[in-house]
């Protein structure tokens, strides 16, 4: 007998059942659907599998183990918008989440972890970053420590807008303000980070579609490991950092921006963690699970639960947009039409 899905969707609460039919959902009839709530699968949209820690070199089992860890946790898709793994075209595992993913990240001089990504200079960075983007995305350093300049407007425009012309996305890492505001002004599609965002740029990301992913699973920690010792003025820039992040999550949604949950952190699997930080920055719970699961899908061209859509189904016993916890409880988890529990 095949896979049969039913139970409640979300966000549509609808009641829905579907036959499997290879890696695709069919609508079917069902007088008796299952008391579970279905979200099409978690997203993390920030999360680099193959590393344990910035330098470290790509090892494929290493990249193996983090995408079950977030297989385990309900977590379907993954985009890893820069990878120490040159090689662009690996194909999907049949046992792993779907992975978006960008080529190497790429860093100008004097920005990002040294020896790290593919090293370009300025004036190479355009080209560069479309022989990056040949996956779908390039990731760009747009700046690095609190008093660095960033990577200038005038490159970091014609970066995007070569990369635009090729129908790829640029991801841009970027925590200081001027960083922030480099990036929206060059039509980045997504700010990674943004720690020290402008506020008044928030109408200007929503009206282009440039989305906000702020990571705060990997400052949480950063946070917590902070000491007295050390650089007084980086310190102070990563906790005024942290605190103005908080604010900047309201006024985005509040402003149409789409914010997205990626964990930047490990160990990989925590997604429901980042969108419990959405929550207390005061995202409505709602939009916060749509952040790590249909909102994230539908910004990475993929379908939600719908008669032809991916057969990527995780199954609640409890509403998670009543109950964010939920998230952390899967009781069915369905990948590429398999079911995995």
């Amino acid at each position: 007998m095949g896979v049969t899905i039913s139970g409640i969707a979300l966000p549509t609460r609808t009641p829905v059942s579907f036959a499997v039919d290879g890696q695709r959902l069919r609508a079917s009839a069902s007088s008796t659907p299952d008391s579970l709530w279905l979200l099409p699968g978690l997203v993390d949209v920030h999360s680099h599998p193959g590393m344990e820690s910035p330098g470290d070199a790509y090892s494929h089992d290493v990249f193996r183990r983090h995408m079950l860890a977030h297989r385990s946790a309900g977590v379907l898709t993954v985009r890893s918008p820069g990878s120490p793994d040159p090689v662009l075209d690996r194909p999907d595992d049949p046992d792993l989440p779907r992975l978006t993913r960008s080529g190497r990240w790429l860093a100008t001089p004097g920005r990002f972890f040294p020896g790290y990504g593919r090293r370009v200079s300025e004036e190479e960075l355009p080209a560069a970053a479309v022989s990056e983007a040949a996956a779908g995305w390039c990731k760009v350093i747009g700046d690095w420590m609190p008093d660095d300049p960033p990577v200038p407007l005038d490159v970091l425009t014609a970066t995007v807008d070569a990369v635009h012309a090729v129908g790829a996305r640029v991801a841009v890492h970027c925590q200081t303000a001027e960083g922030c505001r480099n990036a929206v002004l060059a039509g980045a599609d997504s700010l990674e980070h943004g720690l020290h965002l402008d506020h008044s740029l928030l109408p200007r990301m929503a009206a282009q579609g440039t989305a906000f992913v702020p990571t705060f699973s990997a400052f949480a920690k950063t946070i917590s490991n902070l000491t007295s010792s050390g650089d007084a003025r980086l310190r102070e820039w990563i906790v005024t950092g942290w605190e103005h992040a908080f604010p900047t999550v309201r006024a985005a949604h509040e402003a149409g921006v789409t914010v997205l949950a990626g964990t930047d952190n490990k160990p990989c699997g925590d997604v429901a963690g980042e969108i419990a930080w959405l929550i207390k920055a005061g995202m409505p719970v709602e939009a916060a699970v749509g952040a790590g699961s249909w909102i994230a899908r539908e910004w990475l061209g993929l379908p939600g639960l719908v008669d032809g859509g991916l057969a990527d189904v995780v199954a609640y016993d409890t509403d998670p947009t009543e109950d964010p916890s939920a998230l952390t409880r899967p009781s069915r988890i369905v990948l590429r039409g398999n079911v995995v529990r």
